[in-house]
């Protein structure tokens, strides 16, 4: 039982990672990379659906993307919901799809993703901390119910922390790179 709790914990904690990672890759940084995309929906025919499931999306040099929709008949769409995201950047359409040109980013602006990065990085630590909180009250219930002595008890908090510190140092780790990036001219 305790063992599937701690199976369940460290999965959830890895989940946390992986969501912080992929809110990471969504912030751009001054390099086109089609990762930006992924939060974009577009309305296809009355339903709202991922950009990168209606078109190709290439990155013909370092600074641009080229969204090619495989039904043409969307393009405006798609240039839509590019125009409503917070991307922050305007498309234009050619004979070969869709451009997005991903401006320089001024030193103000790579402050102020570098202060959401840091938020971001703070919502993935809350996240590991809580399934440390949540683990260590079921292990306190199990013990106040004679599941496992006080030793136990003491041993498991010291595993589940070792495990927590283990997650949010990834989780920093990520955030560091991401600042680089963000920081490199």
């Amino acid at each position: 039982m305790i063992d599937d709790l701690l199976k369940d914990a460290k999965h959830k904690m890895s989940q946390a990672l992986q969501a912080t990672q992929r809110d990471f890759n969504t912030i751009r940084t001054g390099r086109a990379n089609p990762l930006m995309l992924e939060r974009i929906m577009v309305d296809y025919y009355g339903v709202e659906t991922p950009i990168n499931q209606i078109a190709s999306i290439s990155v013909p040099d370092p600074r641009q993307l080229l969204i090619q929709p495989y039904d043409k008949s969307i393009v405006q769409a798609v240039e839509k919901a590019i125009q409503k995201s917070d991307l922050g950047i305007n498309p234009t359409s050619d004979a070969n799809g869709i451009r997005l040109k991903v401006p320089e980013m001024t030193e103000d602006r790579r402050k102020d993703m570098v202060k959401q990065v840091n938020a971001r990085a703070e919502d993935g630590c809350v996240a590991v901390r809580n399934v440390r909180r949540h683990l260590i009250d079921h292990l306190k219930k199990a013990q106040k119910n004679k599941e496992m002595s006080e030793d136990e008890l003491k041993r498991h908090e010291h595993d589940v922390q070792k495990m927590t510190d283990e997650f949010v140092t990834q989780i920093h780790e990520l955030q560091k790179k991401k600042d680089e990036e963000l920081m490199e001219v």
